[in-house]
């Protein structure tokens, strides 16, 4: 037997022989008993522990960011003349409110809040009812609907008094919804020392201060 081919044998044999018998000294005695020829031990693999790493942070998933804070709501307040301090009344009004919080002003501002906010309160019912106009303005200048009107034109309101400033807050209760009215659903109403004939043939929904409100 030529020397290549001994050798081929004897790794042959001391693979052999390490799978039988795991010990190196057996392994190479077996080998060399098959070939004939002196064959050295394999040694045993050394086993290398993996290094075990230690985490100096806890491993949490990151939370989510933390959502911004929630405006305040305004519908908490305790009471209608706590709603309407709380109202900004400085912000920029469009010519839908201005009208909205005119009527208030020359129709009910000498009225206690409550009385306001349903005079306003009527004007939005009657922009949603087909029988009026689809406007604030609209329905204010209807004719033969609001006796402060002169013609289709508003008198000049004193801005800056305290009563324009609680009409423009009590329009934006309404027209934002923010406060119940006694007044919902009513498309109508008068003074209670007055009695239209056209209030036999409405429904009588509320008296609300001075004034008496149908549908």
């Amino acid at each position: 037997m030529r020397r290549k081919t001994t050798t081929f044998v004897a790794i042959a044999a001391v693979a052999v022989a390490t799978t039988l018998f795991p010990g190196g000294r057996n392994a190479a005695a077996l080998a060399e008993a098959v070939t004939g020829a002196p064959v050295a031990p394999a040694e045993a693999p050394e086993l290398v522990p993996e290094p075990v790493v230690f985490v100096s942070e806890e491993v949490v998933q990151p939370l989510p960011s933390e959502a911004p804070a929630e405006t305040p709501v305004l519908t908490e307040a305790g009471s209608l003349h706590e709603l309407v301090g709380m109202i900004d009344t400085d912000a920029p009004m469009d010519s839908e409110m201005r009208c909205l919080a005119g009527a208030v002003y020359f129709e009910a501002r000498g009225e206690p809040l409550a009385g306001q906010l349903a005079v306003a309160q009527v004007i939005i019912n009657r922009t949603e009812d087909g029988r009026f106009p689809r406007s604030y303005c609209g329905v204010v200048a209807q004719p033969g609907q609001f006796s402060f009107m002169r013609g289709s034109r508003m008198p000049a309101v004193r801005e800056g008094s305290p009563a324009w400033e609680r009409a423009v807050a009590v329009a934006q209760i309404a027209h934002r919804g923010l406060w119940e009215s006694g007044a919902e659903g009513a498309v109508f109403f008068h003074a209670r020392y007055v009695k239209p004939g056209w209030s036999r043939t409405k429904t009588r929904l509320a008296q609300i201060d001075t004034h008496i409100f149908y549908r």
